[in-house]
């Protein structure tokens, strides 16, 4: 059984399980999403962007987005929709971040990984040396 917490959307109280959020807003989620189903499957529609669907359903930009990014409107058939890089926020129509801010993670990683090699060398080194002292 789920726990009661506030909806994100509209802070009523409701039981978490099947849906962050409540009933009414997943009902109004849902409608949304009919409509800009419904308006998608013409076909005169079905190269509009995001911003023309928004204007014409009346749905907010960001919810479309989120439908694409849910995989409910497939970029596949819809080649102009998108949603947007959770790092930089430029439009893509796959995975969660942009090629160009994949490959900056991945300079980082190898940049990080180059200094912690280097970092361990010189402390082998500096475990190696060994001081003498002279009496006198």
């Amino acid at each position: 059984m789920g726990d009661l917490a506030n909806c994100p959307r509209c802070s009523a109280l409701f039981l978490t399980g099947t849906s962050a959020v409540c009933n009414q807003c997943r009902n109004k989620e849902e409608q949304n999403y009919q409509k800009v189903y419904a308006f998608m499957r013409k076909k005169q529609n079905r190269m509009a962007s995001v911003e023309e669907i928004e204007i014409a359903t009346e749905v907010s930009e960001k919810q479309i987005r989120e439908f694409v990014k849910q995989k409910r409107l497939h970029p596949a058939q819809f080649p102009n929709i998108s949603y947007l890089c959770e790092k930089c926020e430029r439009p893509i129509q796959d995975g969660r971040i942009c090629e160009r801010c994949k490959l900056e993670i991945t300079k980082g990683l190898k940049r990080h990984e180059s200094n912690k090699e280097l970092n361990s060398k010189k402390k082998v080194k500096e475990d190696r040396t060994y001081y003498s002292v002279e009496n006198k």
